[in-house]
């Protein structure tokens, strides 16, 4: 296994999106080969989704939002109470509840009157 050089990897890493060090991995197993490097990543990554998906996102934030007499409640979850408290999800979550009465479609929607 040869060496690979910065440049190598910070290609690799711009392509992928992929963290240093797994690049700088993944070229050496790879003897510096681009294309099956990216391969190695892709199937890492893929057991890696595989891992995460037993993970139970148990944390998260509910928003009601009422405009007359119609309601709407949303529930996002999140893995983390820590992200759930962050003003950028609570914001993501705020987002659709609102937007769901702007692009409300009157013949589909349950209003008393139309919109």
């Amino acid at each position: 296994m040869g060496k690979v050089s910065v440049q190598e990897i910070k290609e690799l890493m711009t392509a992928t999106g992929v963290g240093m060090m797994d690049c700088k991995k993944a070229l050496v197993e790879t003897d510096g080969d681009m294309d099956k490097a990216i391969l190695v990543l892709r199937e890492k990554g893929l057991a890696t989704q595989a891992k995460k998906s037993g993970r139970v996102a148990a944390e998260g934030i509910c928003t009601a939002v009422v405009e007359g007499n119609v309601g709407c409640v949303l529930e996002v979850n999140i893995e983390t109470d820590f992200a759930a408290n962050n003003q950028e999800f609570k914001d993501f979550v705020a987002a659709p509840g609102v937007q769901g009465f702007r692009c409300c479609n009157c013949k589909d929607c349950y209003r008393a009157e139309p919109c």
